[in-house]
């Protein structure tokens, strides 16, 4: 009889399952509260600006920090992306980058932290103090780039803001929660018409933006514009053109997150951002370094999906108290008003503000063309009786306006049309009446006042002329 054989068990399915869910479930919880994992890559070129990178992943407007030659960490954000390669935009300098660098994705998007604290600073791009004034502390973060909010939400505009500058209360009124354009060439008074408008509005927070503008320019919008009663409500972020045009991005970002915080508390913010056209330029920078492609005057298409990203974060919120009225001013390169980023713009304010050259030259201040310049919610915050005068201002602005030429030459014999007559005579009164002292502050009953008293004054002479016609 052959001999037996002791048969071993073999392998069990149902207890090497077990087995695994046991040490899977283990390795779970071993790894609960543990920092996810970050998969390194290297840098590959430079392209001007631009930063290639290849072996990581990180999602389109994340961060990533390379690490230079010397140690230090350059912060970059993630600005597109081709195959395997990611698009990279520092931040700050890139001086000390080195071929292969590492690239080290850093989780989560880009926040900035706001509160109570930020009255009476100086802020950089990226939100830190500019000023000696010590550091931020205490507050709460918020993403930099915000969500929208539905427009069937927002509170409509119902309520005049005051801005102490007789030609706009009077003849272009300006809601509470409107989105204007300051549109000017250079040297047209464009600063001095904001630093009356940052002085005289009422409102309880006023965010300064200095986008791109010139250094030296910060100062002085702090010392003269603003002053120390105004610094105590306000928040300035300063990122002047020598920053980098990422940072020149977020700076206008941080104004636009700042102004929300403070409107969703309930309070009226005036948002002011000098300039609309620095913003389109620095994207437009970002843009061709990736290569996009350009389309309307060297300006890539992001450029204009940007811009109505940027002004609609500006307006009526949800609550019933709470709003930004926002004033961009636009930068018309050799007063052109068809530039693109200038057309772009008339297109998504809700209202715009040109600033005349030849009435600069003529030592008019502040320079309003009023002729050219329009309220879109003006209809709907003012009486129907300032709006019959503003319409009247506008008729003899404009029959002036159009005769300018024939009067200068002298080829003009009064008499002839009424309406000419009407415009010749009040033009002394009219220029005075849109000439303002930059310390003064006129409020809008008083404009409204005077609005009424020149045309007060032209019938009352048109009717002493009637009298004493011997016909």
């Amino acid at each position: 009889m052959a001999d037996e054989k002791t048969i071993l068990p073999g392998p069990n399915p149902d207890r090497n399952l077990e087995r695994s869910l046991k040490l899977g479930a283990y390795m779970d919880r071993a790894m609960d509260g543990a920092p996810p994992l970050r998969v390194e890559g290297v840098l590959r070129r430079t392209i001007g600006l631009a930063l290639e990178a290849e072996g990581c992943r990180a999602e389109l407007g994340g961060r990533c920090d390379v690490v230079a030659g010397d140690g230090r960490t350059v912060e970059t954000e993630v600005v597109g992306f081709s195959g395997e390669r990611l698009y990279l935009m520092p931040v700050g300098d890139m001086r000390g980058v080195v071929p292969n660098a590492r690239v080290i994705p850093v989780p989560g998007g880009p926040e900035v932290r706001v509160g109570e604290e930020l009255l009476g600073r100086v802020l950089d791009g990226r939100g830190r103090p500019l000023d000696d004034a010590g550091p931020l502390t205490g507050g709460v973060e918020v993403p930099l780039f915000g969500e929208p909010i539905n427009p069937l939400k927002r509170q409509p505009i119902r309520e005049q803001l005051d801005v102490g500058v007789r030609s706009i209360n009077s003849l272009l009124s300006i809601g509470r929660g409107q989105r204007m354009g300051l549109f000017a060439g250079s040297g047209v008074g464009k600063s001095m018409l904001l630093g009356m408008m940052t002085r005289n509005t009422e409102a309880d927070v006023v965010v300064v933006g200095l986008v791109g503008e010139r250094g030296r320019e910060v100062q002085e919008f702090i010392e003269h514009s603003l002053g120390d009663e105004g610094m105590r409500r306000a928040v300035v972020v300063a990122t002047p053109a020598d920053d980098t045009p990422l940072k020149r991005l977020h700076g206008a970002w941080l104004c636009a997150a700042i102004a929300e915080y403070f409107r969703d508390r309930g309070q009226h913010v005036l948002l002011l951002m000098d300039s609309l056209t620095r913003f389109a330029q620095a994207q437009r920078e970002i843009a061709l370094a990736i290569g996009e492609p350009p389309a309307t005057k060297g300006y890539p298409p992001s450029v204009f999906a940007k811009l109505p990203q940027l002004v609609e974060r500006a307006g009526n919120g949800c609550n019933q108290n709470g709003s930004i009225t926002a004033i961009y001013t636009v930068l018309a390169e050799g007063d052109d008003q068809n530039d693109p980023i200038v057309d772009a713009s008339r297109a998504i304010l809700d209202g715009h503000i040109v600033l005349s050259r030849s009435m600069a030259d003529a030592g008019i201040y502040p320079a309003v063309d009023v002729e050219s310049s329009v309220s879109r919610a003006m209809n709907q915050v003012v009486p129907d009786s300032q709006q019959q005068l503003a319409s009247r201002f506008r008729q003899v602005y404009a029959t002036y306006q159009e005769n300018r030429d024939l009067l200068a030459v002298g080829a003009y014999q009064p008499g002839n049309n009424a309406q000419l007559d009407e415009a010749v005579a009040l033009w002394p009164s009219i220029v005075e009446f849109l000439r303002q002292h930059h310390g003064q502050a006129v409020d809008c009953e008083s404009a409204l006042a005077s609005l009424a008293r020149l045309f007060d004054a032209s019938a009352r002479t048109t009717s002493e002329e009637a009298g004493h016609d011997p016909a």
